[in-house]
Parts: C-alpha cells; structure tokens; sequence
C-alpha cells in the first residue's frame, strides 16, 4: 500500500486513530513467504528420514532381523502410497496440482523406501538371481507409473536415472577407478542412445498434450546427456571424429531455434556452453597439431577472446528475449 494514501485519508478524517494505527502497525511489520524454506525443510526432512532409516538398518541388522526390516520399509512405502492415493486429484493429462504442501513429499518417501526395499531384497535374497537388469527395470516401470499417475517431476526424475541406471550408463566409483574405462565404447552410445530417447520423449509430451509440462524435465536430461555422449565420441574415436561434432553443431541449431521461439534462456545457455566447447576443442587440436610455439600464444588468446564474446553474446541473447517476452 501507498503509504501517501493512507496518510491523506486519515489527514482529511476519512480514518479513525484506531484504523491509522493498525494499518500503520501492519506497514511496519509485514508480511514475508516462507514458502520455500518450508519445501527445503520438508525436502530435507525426508532425505534425512530416508538416510536414518539406512543408517538403522547398517547398525542394527544383527539384532532386528532382515524380516523385521523388510516389513519395516514394506509399511512405510505402503503407508505413503496408501495416504497419496487417498489425497490425490482425479487422474488427468493435463498438469494436476497437489492437494496439498506434504502430498509431494510423502510421495517421494514413498517411493525411496520402495527403492530401498527392492534393493534390499535383491541384496540379501536375491530375488532375481543374476539377472541384475530386471533388479533395475521393474522400479523404473514403478517409478514411471507413479510420476504420471501422480504427476510428480521428481519422481520422474528419478524414474530417468533409473533407466539410464538400467541401460547401463550408472557404473560405480570403484569400477570406474579399476577398469580405467573412462571412454567406454558402450557407455558412450548408451548415453547417445538414452538422450535421444528422451528427447523423442520430450518432443512426444508436447504433440500429444500428455502431462505437457513434463517436457522441461526430459529435454533437460537428454540435451545433456546426447552433448556430453557427442562430445565423448569426439574425444575418444580417432576416425570419423568431424561427424561427432556435426551430429553435434546439428542438434544444437535444432534446439537453438526451438529456445529462441520458446523464449527459454536455460536452454540457450545450454546450448551455448555445450557449442563453445565443441568449438573450443576442434580449434585447439588444430593448435596442437600445429606443434609451434606461436600457437601456444594463439590458444591463450583465443580462450581470452572467446571467453569475452561469449558473455556479450549471452547477454545480448538475454536482451533480446526480455524485449520480446511481451509478445507471449
């Protein structure tokens, strides 16, 4: 409120002394939105739930009995899913709104300690024996369902990870660090197969209007993951490397025009850092190959004045899309 306003009105006797006061008094000390402070302590609030209850299992497995811990992680998924399904809006393509600030969090215990409990399983029974692929695509399938079923982007995301976890493109630290494997052939198109995937995924939630909104959350992953798998076969393949990187240039044009007429700066920043290291490395392995002192002198320039014009570039991008925003 203007505080002028309510000065002149209460100046020409449109207000009582009580009514100043009070209005005065709220002026003073207004109001403020904790909204995400809440969201970030509830978020916590189930990581931390959801680390204890490992932590319990870890110190006292000896003592409870892995029966008495599978029923414990059993009750707790069920008891989410059960108050989701209780609470949740009619099913629909179009984005549903929560019913309410907890229903989202409840969810997402819910569907970790069902996480937990597979793994658990397969870990100490193992149910699926050797086949560790369906360990991995049956909580995908879950996870999935539930992401639509519910409309929840977290889940979804977590329902992404975990069909990159089953295509194989998840290894462990210590595989990793035994295998030295760090341009694996495998991993590599694994990872350029799973982000086009997603990028079809993306393109097919708009088409099609079914959950419209989701398409941020696949666009994210797989721009990603297809320019980080480019740029790896770039790197690792001595033959045919140009065409990496046209694949690459290729895709970014695409997705560049599809930002513009979106009006999305994350993409285009996206999109930008990805194209200047593409850019970056061809231009420095035709330095190297150069084997020349001056060409030392040309690499430290040219970081120099692309680093530059890449700023300017992206704020210019940034202008010119705040200009046209009116136009949406």
């Amino acid at each position: 409120m203007d505080k002028t306003i309510y000065e002149k009105l209460y100046q020409e006797g449109f207000l009582s002394n009580d009514s100043y006061t009070k209005i005065k008094s709220k002026e003073s000390n207004p109001l403020f939105s904790v909204h995400w402070e809440l969201k970030t302590l509830l978020y916590l609030g189930v990581m931390l739930l959801s680390t204890g209850l490992g932590v319990l299992i870890y110190k006292n497995i000896d003592t409870i009995g892995h029966q008495v811990i599978l029923a414990l992680i059993a009750a707790i998924s069920f008891g989410c899913f059960a108050y989701c399904l209780k609470k949740k809006h009619p099913f629909s393509f179009d984005k549903v709104s929560s019913p309410n600030s907890f229903f989202d969090y409840i969810l997402l215990l819910g569907c970790l300690s069902f996480l937990t409990f597979v793994g658990y399983l397969q870990f100490q029974y193992e149910v699926f024996g050797t086949r560790y692929g369906m360990a991995t695509f049956i909580p995908m399938l879950v996870l999935f369902f539930v992401a639509y079923y519910f409309d929840h982007l977290g889940i979804l995301s977590l329902a992404i990870t975990n069909l990159g976890l089953w295509m194989g493109i998840a290894v462990t630290p210590t595989q990793i660090l035994a295998n030295n494997d760090f341009n694996s052939d495998q991993i590599i198109y694994s990872g350029l197969l799973l982000g086009i995937i997603l990028l079809l995924a993306a393109f097919l939630s708009e088409r099609y209007n079914i959950k419209k909104h989701f398409k941020f959350t696949y666009q994210n992953f797989g721009l990603n993951l297809t320019f980080i798998a480019l740029l790896a076969g770039y790197y690792s393949f001595g033959s045919s490397t140009l065409l990496w990187i046209v694949a690459l240039a290729a895709i970014a044009l695409f997705y560049y025009k599809e930002a513009i007429r979106e009006h999305s700066f994350y993409f285009l920043l996206v999109i930008t850092l990805y194209g200047y290291i593409a850019i970056s490395s061809v231009i420095i392995r035709g330095l190297i190959a150069l084997a020349d002192e001056g060409a030392i002198y040309l690499g430290l320039m040219y970081f120099i004045a692309s680093g530059i014009g890449v700023i300017l570039f992206l704020i210019n991008l940034n202008k010119k899309l705040k200009k046209h925003d009116h136009l949406q």
